[in-house]
């Protein structure tokens, strides 16, 4: 398939490849759909395969942000940016350039934080474009959003135990967590906060260390995440891990994570977990918080009022489910509807106002 068939599959706007060879630059920048408003989304740093594994992540993530703007509300569309590279590399120039690429877009994109950046990252970004959030809060950023995404994945998983158990208590209940970075940890928090017993898994022995001194807790290997007898399965890390050669393994009722792109494909994915009776809170609605609290930035940025915001993810993840259960559709389907519904709607009201 090439470039443009891909492009017609996620149904872009535009794809930007930036280079610069004297830094080491090699990015993607993808704008899915601006129906809503300007295209807003983090920009990652992985050491890709393969150019092709770039630009498809960049398209799927891309296209997840513009139904996570809508399914939260947010007067935002949907982008994405990969930087193709090992992240020990990389540099201020480097991330500088990258900013003049941004900055290109007239505000069409404006970018975040994601995996492998970092706030000082975004600060180096800014000094080349206005069109960055998530910088240090002495420059009028928010700073790291992973408190407030891990606040919503925790409201989300409270919402799904409702679901499942009738009360949406975590005292008790038996939630695993795979990936503790920046917002497995804080949802460890959360829900040790909260009453929670708490098994994790991890490739880095430092982090596990760290959660497990911090929180207690069980430490699982391998495969034992998916075969794990606990009531939420929390995927925090890479996407596609829930597939057909995973799926016959779970024993979990609910799977609520903070990952992006959790299932392999949406669809045929998707239904196998209903065939299982697993609830699936949708990757993109769940872990909402973090674009909430960017998004907060652009209005004058309070803490407090993006926890807030980030605590309704809740109601909305109750909506999906019960809708889903309505129309006899899967939790990812039900979700993509209610995003295309309101896209489809502020499309139309656009158009009937547009000067002639």
């Amino acid at each position: 398939m090439n470039l443009f068939e891909q492009l017609a599959g996620y149904d872009h706007e535009q794809v930007v490849f930036c280079r610069d060879e004297s830094v080491g630059l090699k990015a993607i920048i993808a704008v899915h759909n601006t129906s809503l408003g300007p295209a807003l989304g983090g920009t990652r740093m992985l050491d890709y395969p393969s150019e092709a594994d770039a630009v498809r992540d960049v398209l799927r993530l891309s296209r997840g942000m513009t139904y996570k703007a809508a399914v939260a509300g947010l007067d935002l569309g949907g982008g994405k940016a990969v930087i193709i590279g090992d992240p020990s590399l990389k540099s201020e120039a480097m991330f500088r350039a990258f900013g003049r690429f941004v900055d290109t877009l007239g505000g069409r994109y404006i970018t975040a934080e994601d995996m492998n950046t970092t706030v000082e990252d975004m600060g180096n970004i800014r000094r080349e474009t206005r069109w960055v959030t998530g910088s240090e809060a002495a420059h009028g950023g928010s700073g790291d959003p992973s408190p407030v995404t891990a606040w919503g994945v925790f409201h989300g998983i409270r919402a799904c135990l409702e679901v499942t158990y009738g009360s949406p208590d975590v005292a008790g209940r038996t939630v695993v967590i795979q990936g503790v970075g920046n917002v497995g940890w804080w949802l460890a928090k959360y829900l040790h906060d909260a009453g929670a017993k708490l098994a994790y898994a991890d490739v880095s022995a430092k982090r596990l260390g760290k959660v497990v001194e911090a929180f207690g807790g069980q430490v699982l290997e391998g495969d034992d995440f998916y075969k794990a007898e606990a009531d939420v399965l929390a995927p925090c890390a890479i996407g596609g891990i829930i597939n057909p050669r995973t799926i016959p393994m779970l024993r979990a009722p609910i799977i609520a994570g903070g990952a992006n792109n959790q299932l392999d494909d949406e669809r045929r994915d998707g239904e196998a977990l209903a065939q299982r009776n697993i609830n699936y809170a949708p990757d993109y609605v769940i872990n909402a918080g973090g674009l909430i609290n960017v998004y907060s930035e652009l209005k004058g940025y309070g803490r407090d009022k993006a926890m807030q915001d980030a605590a309704n993810i809740f109601d909305t993840v109750k909506r999906v489910i019960n809708k889903a259960k309505v129309e006899g559709t899967t939790t990812a389907m039900s979700a993509n509807r209610v995003a295309e519904e309101r896209i489809a709607a502020v499309h139309r009201l656009k158009r009937v106002w547009l000067p002639s």
